[in-house]
């Protein structure tokens, strides 16, 4: 700040040394960085790591991506408090899906010719866990299906066993009824809530039951 106290030819010729010393490094570093993300790139296609690789070409694509710590309050005001901010996105997605208007909900009595669907079994429950989706993030469980399938035999058992008690209890564990929920920007102000749509994640282990259940 010396030039602004002192604008004399000397210290501007220092200011006009130290932007260009600094724009000097800054060029270095970002061909640094270049240069790392290129020769991963070229190592993800040798090890025939296309899913990295694809991932890594759209992200060089993109390229830098900033991040928003703030949204528009209901009011449109911006606002950084963390607790706000909760506070704004629980209310947009309780507002975006909840029913409104359902009146009067009956239950009638159905009958059908289907036979009685019997438990799951610790086949079809074996084959359910193969087909869990890796690379997907985890739901409150933060169990990752990578997690699961190298448990093999012992942990197929362990799940198939819980499968049956919940199958006979007629009752989901709580976890199981709760997600985790999160917003996914779709276009303009990244500030208002009403530009992002939300992807629910749930518990890895809950999505072995239906499947399971699906397999007969």
């Amino acid at each position: 700040m010396q030039w602004l106290q002192d604008p004399s030819q000397n210290n501007v010729d220092n200011l006009n040394s130290v932007r260009r010393e600094v724009s000097r490094h800054f060029r270095g570093e970002k061909k640094a960085y270049v240069r790392a993300r290129i020769e991963e790139l070229e190592t993800n296609s040798k090890n025939q790591n296309i899913r990295d690789l694809y991932r890594g070409i759209n992200d060089f694509k993109k390229g830098y991506q900033p991040g928003c710590n703030i949204v528009k309050d209901e009011k449109g005001e911006l606002v950084a408090d963390s607790h706000i901010i909760v506070a704004s996105w629980r209310n947009y997605f309780s507002q975006l899906y909840n029913m409104h208007g359902v009146k009067d909900v009956g239950q009638a009595e159905i009958h059908t010719s289907e036979p009685l669907v019997l438990e799951p079994s610790a086949t079809e429950v074996e084959l359910a866990i193969d087909k869990l989706k890796s690379h997907k993030s985890p739901g409150i469980d933060q169990i990752p299906a990578e997690l699961i399938k190298v448990g093999g035999r012992t942990i197929c058992l362990e799940i198939g066993e819980l499968i049956t008690s919940i199958w006979k209890k007629e009752k989901l564990p709580v976890e199981w009824k709760e997600s985790i929920m999160v917003p996914i920007h779709k276009k303009g102000d990244k500030t208002d809530c009403n530009n992002y749509r939300g992807i629910s994640l749930l518990s890895t282990t809950y999505k072995i039951l239906p499947t399971s259940c699906s397999q007969g």
